[in-house]
């Protein structure tokens, strides 16, 4: 039995309709929801054939194959004092047989003098995916039209693998910017 109370909430409720959409509606809804399932599902599915890449459309070492005219390869690791043969200083300056080089396409943050947390974070990113990038298979080290050392006497280079430069593929994931010819406040 229903109380005086279950009585008025009833009327006072509006009664529960459900509002369809009209049939070309309803199709353009469906449409667009199966585009989305299949741009999730082709993500997903590049995701685990590249080895995850982390920014949409980013050039990953999984996809940057070495070309016939890369023919320098070397086992990277990041630089200490003593090895200065194949290592990595930070994420645009490596040792390469007896060359201190600065890769002249991109400028990534500074991580000996950094400003701040993020620059100091986001240095030593680029510095690991640097060396991973280098380890990844066989490349090429290329000299720029113009100068061949910068102001510190490296020398500057640009390294490619397969036709694409390892500093796009930096630049791409967020980790570097394109060398613009001054150096960038990564803290504002």
């Amino acid at each position: 039995m229903k109380s005086n109370w279950d009585e008025e909430w009833e009327m006072l409720r509006p009664q529960a309709r459900r509002r369809r959409l009209p049939t070309g509606m309803r199709a353009v809804f469906l449409v667009v929801l199966a585009l989305m399932a299949v741009m999730v599902g082709a993500t997903r599915w590049r995701g685990w054939f590249n080895g995850g890449a982390s920014a949409p459309g980013a050039a990953v070492s999984g996809t940057v194959k070495p070309g016939v005219s890369d023919r320098e390869q070397a086992q990277f690791v990041l630089c200490k004092r003593s090895s200065l043969d194949a290592c990595v200083v930070d994420g645009d300056t490596i040792h390469y047989q007896g060359l201190k080089i600065r890769i002249a396409d991109i400028n990534t943050p500074e991580t000996r003098q950094a400003q701040c947390d993020y620059e100091q974070d986001l240095g030593n990113k680029a510095k690991l995916r640097l060396v991973e990038l280098l380890n990844a298979g066989a490349f090429s080290v290329e000299m720029p039209s113009g100068r061949a050392t910068d102001k510190y006497g490296r020398a500057l280079r640009v390294i490619t693998r397969g036709g694409v430069s390892l500093g796009d593929v930096l630049v791409n994931e967020g980790l570097a910017e394109r060398w613009t010819g001054r150096r960038r406040d990564w803290c504002h």
